[in-house]
């Protein structure tokens, strides 16, 4: 089943390595599914005192195996300090990211939200906007932020931007490979009711299928969509 904006190239900027899974994990199931290229860029990795180097490794070794069960294309990883982005100069950031993406050309970018709690994600989406800027007819057609559970909903939707969407992605035959990706994150699998928790997923793309009269769905805001 393609995609309804033919996406033949896809990037996902993730912050932290399993945000993409959470956020758009079934959307990139079945972008690959459908045969397109599915690049992951995460921006960050855990680094010591805040990060034990043993917990750091696991984490790289489950995102490689969760992109595996998707159908990831490649990854790529910055190792900028996670948790401390807001210490990093953002010309550094924005040359790295928009260098990586480069590489991509992708035709669809898949971002972070503005409104997440995790100031790595706000830095992040910035980032991403930098690269995104439409000035060559090289960059992306349609830019889309996606929601994560546990940093989306955390903030203070009515002071800070709320996340509405506006576009829905039908997942109903990717859910199960989504939820499976999460489970190879075993250091980040809560039991319920944890928003980071197997339940929490489904009920989420419950809700959000529910939406746009589909059993699962992800949503996201539109950013920007050039035809």
């Amino acid at each position: 089943m393609p995609l309804p904006f033919n996406a033949r190239r896809i990037a996902v900027v993730a912050p932290h390595p399993d945000d993409e899974i959470l956020g758009c994990g079934g959307t990139m199931a079945r972008a690959a599914a459908a045969g397109a290229e599915v690049h992951v860029v995460v921006v960050t990795r855990g680094q010591p005192p805040l990060f034990e180097e043993e917990l750091v490794g696991w984490i790289r070794a489950e995102t490689l195996r969760a992109h595996d069960i998707i159908g990831v294309a490649d990854t790529q990883f910055l190792d900028f300090p996670a948790a401390g982005l807001d210490q990093i100069r953002r010309s550094d950031l924005n040359q790295a990211l928009s260098s990586a993406l480069s590489r991509i050309e992708p035709d669809l970018l898949l971002i972070p939200f503005i409104g997440d709690i995790h100031l790595d994600h706000q830095i992040v989406f910035n980032a991403a906007l930098v690269y995104a800027r439409p000035r060559g007819s090289g960059g992306p057609g349609c830019v889309l932020a996606y929601e994560t559970l546990s940093e989306t909903n955390w903030l203070a939707p009515g002071v800070t931007p709320a996340f509405i969407p506006n576009m829905f992605v039908d997942i109903s035959e990717t859910l199960e490979r989504k939820v499976a990706a999460f489970q190879a994150f075993q250091s980040q699998v809560k039991p319920q009711p944890d928003e980071r928790s197997v339940e929490a997923i489904r009920a989420l793309a419950t809700l959000r299928g529910a939406t746009a009269y589909r059993y699962a769905a992800e949503a996201f805001v539109l950013v920007r969509q050039i035809y």
